[in-house]
């Protein structure tokens, strides 16, 4: 694999790598997603998230130094609902089009679970859409499998 994986404080690629992702998977799957909501709110939103030590954000690099993908992930609160879980939640994930498929995806969630475990987490999730059947067969490889399903209709 031709990248590297690190903790990153770049919003700015942050947000346009989130961007992509909201085009490329929102964008064609919900059409009520507001694909703006990157360039207007997530400069904020990502300079707050690479300070909170509850929060992980990953940038990946090819060799020449351009971005190959991001990650980013959160330790979830304690739920008195389901005591003894401590969870973190994959929140978004994006591996660039010209790098999928050389272990990008792979390496990202390896660091997401090493983070998460460093947090004593003992549960791990990650949502996808049901129509995407790439990611969905992705996370199955990595280790993720179905425990609830979100049924929606519109009014």
């Amino acid at each position: 694999m031709a990248v590297s994986v690190h903790v990153t404080q770049e919003v700015p690629e942050l947000v346009a790598s989130a961007a992509a992702l909201f085009a490329e998977d929102a964008g064609t799957r919900d059409p009520s997603m507001d694909l703006g909501w990157p360039d207007r709110e997530g400069p904020a939103y990502y300079r707050d998230l690479v300070e909170d030590d509850a929060a992980l954000c990953l940038l990946a690099r090819a060799e020449d130094g351009t971005a190959a993908g991001h990650l980013i992930g959160r330790l979830l609160p304690a739920d008195s609902l389901r005591p003894g879980v401590v969870r973190a939640v994959l929140e978004s994930m994006r591996v660039a089009a010209g790098r999928r498929r050389e272990g990008v995806g792979e390496a990202l969630v390896a660091e997401f679970v090493k983070w998460a475990r460093a947090r004593g987490a003992n549960e791990l999730s990650v949502q996808a859409y049901a129509q995407n059947d790439g990611a969905l067969a992705f996370y199955r490889a990595q280790g993720f499998r179905p425990f609830e399903v979100k049924l929606v209709r519109e009014a």
